[in-house]
């Protein structure tokens, strides 16, 4: 007979665990462990889903990937993406007339939400990620991935009560870990955990980051192997001239990367006033992505086969530029129309394609230099892929743990750093990042900046404050508010509009000057910063900055809509607060209390 506990001691039972997992580094370093099995799983099934997809919808071979397919059925071409493009377009358009938000991904959950995401959405977000892929859409599993892994990480850390840092924290092993399982490469999701869904790398997240990582990686490797684990030969060593030569590559790749991004957001808005409606859109896309199909299926999926391919077979100048462009356009139509998914792999593909383009020219250009075409192909995939997805020292391991050859991954670092000031210096973002910023946001990481956002003027200012109508005299006010009994006064006129503030000791040293005799006149004619004012909803940065624009030591706080006087914020506070919680994010990212 199974023992039922009482309701009382279960939980008294969770609230034992709480306190021991937020108390003590070895209980997070255990549900860490948790969490990247449990990305291990899932990076498995859909891996295990998609591959069936691809099997029966394109006739493959269950040991053949897609894109290395040496053709495809055209109807399959055709119909697969459209029909999985119209369930998607009818998903969106739902939840479109729902007005839903959108899913919030890893990057924004820790950089604006303090690691809290919505386990549902991200459930969809991976099943939406299978099916893009499974129909042949050229988006990657990536995001979904990471998606999957970081939802249940917040899950865990919310419904356990963990503290701020602990869920982003716990976020960035959810979504390394589930890199970590895709490649067989525990280093590479730590630091894409550090560098893209953390934003900052620190002693007192290595342990547990890495027990995710390492977990997730030997969960996937015990149950069916990495999905996309990469294979390449040995390179030589590179010299000086070779490192000058690689930099050369990453500025390319630089090059490249905006363009691509810059072109996103130009078939975004093409797609949308060819096809004004949100349900048949991706079918668009999907028909496109047929067409180039037809050409080549190396433009379908994510790319894995077709990198393994041409790594080893002998392509021109012309094929090879064919093979970007085309690749480059398959991926921006699937997500401009509406497919989900990731261009992680996508930029590995392409970046492979860029580096043996870029060979042929050198050898052309310098055939004295001697630069293996082995070495370009891996340091065009970590440079563009540092374009896209952000993240050099991620980049980097990924090479380092699939060659072995610390030379070359110091090309590869070399070039990714190279390519990240470049793009940094004339666009500012990764596709990652920029994707967000096309939706308002302007963020540049997972760092955390959501406690800037959530104190607002609201929660300082000082409500109710000492108010005087403007249309009354100078005397009249120095009556109401004798020296000492305020410093500053907000006038207002007709329904509490906000008129302006009134210094007490300016006020009474016009008194004085005018005699007995003269009233002053209005007071609102000597109130200062009428045109100048916070509102509710102002986030303490951009209250600071009107601070030092306005000269002040006070201002008042009014209703954005009506005008009305709601309270007055002095800088001293401001900035104190301000203080106050930069210093507890900082002892969060450095591991303090």
């Amino acid at each position: 007979m199974a023992i039922k506990f009482p309701p009382r001691r279960g939980l008294v039972a969770i609230a034992r665990l709480r306190a021991w997992l937020r108390g003590h580094e070895l209980g997070l370093v255990t549900l860490a462990a948790a969490i990247g099995a449990a990305a291990g799983i899932c990076v498995t099934l859909m891996t295990v889903v998609v591959n069936a997809a691809h099997m029966l919808i394109y006739g493959i071979p269950f040991d053949v990937r897609l894109s290395a397919a040496e053709r495809v059925p055209p109807l399959a071409a055709f119909a697969a993406p459209m029909l999985a493009g119209l369930a998607l377009g009818s998903v969106d358009a739902w939840r479109a007339k729902k007005k839903s938000p959108p899913a919030v991904d890893p990057v924004e959950a820790n950089a604006l939400r303090g690691g809290r995401m919505s386990l549902r959405d991200s459930l969809l977000v991976a099943a939406q990620t299978v099916t893009s892929n499974g129909c042949g859409a050229s988006v990657g599993l990536e995001a979904g991935y990471a998606q999957i892994g970081a939802g249940v990480a917040s899950k865990l850390g919310i419904d356990l009560h963990l503290r701020r840092q602990d869920l982003r924290m716990l976020v960035g092993c959810g979504a390394g870990g589930a890199i970590a399982a895709a490649f067989n490469a525990p280093f590479t999701g730590a630091f894409y955990a550090f560098e893209l869904i953390i934003g900052a790398y620190s002693l007192a997240n290595v342990v547990p980051v890495f027990a995710a990582t390492l977990t997730a990686a030997l969960t996937t490797k015990a149950i069916s192997g990495a999905p996309y684990e990469i294979s390449v030969p040995e390179a030589p060593a590179l010299n000086l001239e070779h490192y000058i030569a690689l930099i050369g590559l990453g500025l390319v790749a630089a090059a490249v990367g905006v363009g691509a991004m810059r072109a996103a957001a130009l078939i975004e808005r093409t797609l949308i006033a060819a096809v004004p409606f949100r349900r048949f859109r991706p079918v668009a896309g999907g028909a496109l992505i047929g067409v180039m199909a037809l050409y080549t299926p190396q433009v379908l999926g994510a790319g894995h086969g077709a990198l393994a391919l041409d790594f080893y077979w002998p392509l021109t100048a012309l094929e090879l530029i064919v093979l970007i462009t085309l690749k480059l356009l398959a991926s921006l139509v699937s997500l401009a129309s509406g497919f989900r998914g990731g261009l992680f792999f996508a930029s590995l593909f392409v970046g492979s394609l860029l580096g043996k383009l870029y060979s042929i020219g050198v050898d052309f250009a310098f055939p004295g230099l001697g630069l293996e075409t082995t070495a370009s192909v891996l340091v065009g995939m970590g440079a563009l892929s540092t374009v896209i997805v952000g993240g050099p020292l991620t980049m980097t391991f990924l090479v380092l743990e699939s060659t072995g050859n610390l030379g070359v991954a110091g090309g590869v670092l070399a070039a990714s750093i190279a390519a990240t000031l470049a793009v940094r210096l004339t666009f500012g973002y990764s596709f990652t990042t920029w994707r967000l910023h096309l939706r308002g946001e302007t963020i540049r990481g997972g760092q955390d900046v959501g406690w800037l956002r959530d104190l607002t003027v609201a929660k300082m200012m000082a409500p109710s404050p000492p108010i005087f109508p403007a249309e009354e005299s100078v005397r009249a006010f120095c009556e109401a508010h004798p020296l000492g009994s305020a410093n500053v006064v907000v006038a207002v006129g007709e329904g509490g509009r906000y008129q302006g503030l009134i210094l007490v000791p300016e006020a009474h040293s016009i008194a004085l000057a005018d005699g007995e005799d003269n009233d002053g006149g209005p007071v609102g004619l000597i109130a200062r910063l009428p045109a100048t004012s916070l509102h509710p909803d102002d986030d303490i940065r951009g209250a600071l900055d009107l601070f030092g624009a306005a000269h002040t030591d006070t201002l008042a706080v009014t209703s954005r809509e009506t005008g009305q006087v709601l309270g007055t914020l002095g800088e001293a506070y401001a900035a104190r607060r301000y203080a106050q919680e930069t210093n507890g994010a900082m002892r969060g990212v450095l591991g303090g209390g």
